[in-house]
Order: structure tokens, then sequence, then C-alpha cells
């Protein structure tokens, strides 16, 4: 390892991201709730700290998707965590539709309030709008397609594919505003981008696909080693004491990635791993938990 070299920081922030930011700004008033989407492995790095600036009092929920690729027990430390701040959170998969059902009468419960405004003045036939912000990738067209029960909003494994808001309207008195994903200008902590690099969050195009692999297989190592050894056929007993180069080249061996000349082809190797991880094929993992202390800023772990 060269401790010279300082870790890069990720970031990534196209032109249509600051357009999104205006355009939830300026549609904020037209929707009674807004519906904020994050990564249940990831739950702290997937929120956009600008997201509770813009909302001020506005009712809100947050869903934690993917919860069938995150770690169940940890999903429910977080669920606890946001009900304690006082925040409606709901456990939810929108490809499979698990907890789903409970969406709409959670809705219904954080608007308890002005549905019954409404009641009182006549208007209970007014539909409820809603808008569903969130980060590249997290799942708000599979959400919105399972609510329609039916295709209606372009859904695609890569971030950034939606660019402008779309309206759909649900057949149990509900509108959804549909926004692009939107990341944030800086991640001040660049562990958070990393984080949003390993879910897929962040083109791969822009990143050293390797680096972004050790960083990962470490990670892995030190908080779920048994699921690691268990995909890779390794000893569990020593991967903690390794570092993410070591690991990745003991999965090149492993997986018969070899380079002419007997040499592991550890970027074939980056390839798989993130991709199996990104595809919970290595099991249940959250990066995550809501009592997680500050780490330290990593250093770039340099391949022989």
């Amino acid at each position: 390892m060269d401790n010279n070299v300082i870790y890069d920081n990720i970031q990534w922030f196209p032109g249509h991201m600051a357009k999104t930011r205006r355009l939830m700004r300026e549609n904020l008033h037209l929707v009674d709730i807004v519906v904020e989407l994050t990564d249940a492995r990831i739950p702290r790095s997937s929120r956009n700290p600008e997201i509770d600036k813009m909302l001020g009092h506005k009712p809100r929920m947050i869903l934690l998707n993917k919860c069938d690729e995150a770690d169940e027990r940890t999903t429910q430390q977080w669920c606890d965590f946001y009900k304690n701040q006082g925040l409606a959170a709901l456990a939810t998969d929108c490809r499979t539709g698990k907890g789903l059902k409970s969406f709409l009468p959670m809705v219904r419960t954080v608007l308890k309030e002005e549905l019954e405004r409404r009641e009182r003045k006549g208007m209970s036939g007014r539909p409820i709008r809603m808008m569903i912000v969130g980060i590249p990738n997290v799942g708000k067209s599979s959400l919105i397609n399972k609510l329609a029960g039916g295709k209606r909003a372009k859904v695609e494994d890569r971030p950034g594919v939606t660019r402008s808001k779309q309206w759909v309207s649900l057949d149990k008195g509900v509108d959804l505003m549909d926004m692009p994903g939107v990341l944030w200008p800086k991640f001040e902590d660049p562990l958070v981008g990393e984080r949003l690099a390993f879910t897929g969050a962040i083109k791969d195009d822009i990143l050293d696909i390797e680096w972004l692999a050790i960083r990962l297989l470490y990670k892995l190592a030190q908080d779920y080693p048994a699921l690691l050894a268990a995909r890779y056929k390794l000893e569990e007993a020593p991967l903690s004491q390794l570092d993410g180069a070591a690991l990745l080249e003991l999965v090149a061996k492993k997986r018969g990635m070899l380079l002419p000349g007997g040499a592991v082809n550890t970027e074939r190797a980056a390839i798989t791993v993130l991709d199996e991880y990104r595809g919970g094929k290595i099991g249940r993992i959250s990066l995550e938990t809501p009592y997680d202390k500050p780490e330290p800023l990593p250093q770039r772990e340099v391949l022989e």
C-alpha cells in the first residue's frame, strides 16, 4: 500500500441535476407530501441533504428501498431511528412489491390532519398529490410502475434515465410526480461518494473500478467476512486482516481470472465483484448503520 497517495474524492453532478433542483423547488407547492426513496443498503449516504433544506415543514416520508438486498436487522434499526426523529419510514422492495401494501395507508396517516381538514370543507374528493424524489438508480420509476399497476415510467438499471418530471395518476385518488434522480454538488464526506459508487448511483465510466472494488472488498471483509468467504470460496479467518488489494487478487485467483503469463486479471475481478454486490449475489449487506462512528479518510491502495 502506498500511504503517500491521497484518496480521490468521488463527485458527479451533471447539468440536468441542477435543473432537477430547480424543478423540485418550483413544484413543491403543487404537492401535499414528498416521498424520498433511499437505498436501504446505504440510508445515510443515499439521502440528499439539500432535500431537507428545500422541504421545510412539508410533510414527508422515507422509503428504504431495495430492502431485500440489505441486512434485515440493520434496516429495522434505520426504521426505528427515523421513527424516533418523527419521520415515517417504510422498508420496501419496489421490484417485487414488498412493503408497498403499507405505503398508501402510511401516506394517509402522515396527512391525517390535512385530509380531515379537507373533509370538513367538503373537499374529500381531491386527490392526494405526492412528489417522488431520490438519488439516481434508487427505484423511483419501479415504485411508480408498481403502484400504477403497469409500466408508466421508464425503468433501467443505470443512473440518469428519468430527465424531466412526470405526472402519474393512480386509481386510488393519488397523483404522483416523478422527479429525475438528483445528487448534490459536493459530497462533504468522501465515504458518501464511495458508497454511492458501490451501489451504482454514480456512473462507472467516471470511476476507477479496481480501486472501488478494493474498497468494497475491504469493507465486506470487516463487516461480512462469512458472506464474502462463502461467495468466493475464501478462508474466513484471515480476511479481516488483509487489505483490499490482496482480497481482489484472491478473488481473481479463485475465479481463474488470469492474463497470459499467469498474472491475475484484477480489472475483470473488480467488475465481477461490483456486479455481484449490486445484484445481491454476495448476500444481504448493509454498509451503514444509524450508529456508525466517523471513519478515517482512506488511503489509496496500489496493486503490485
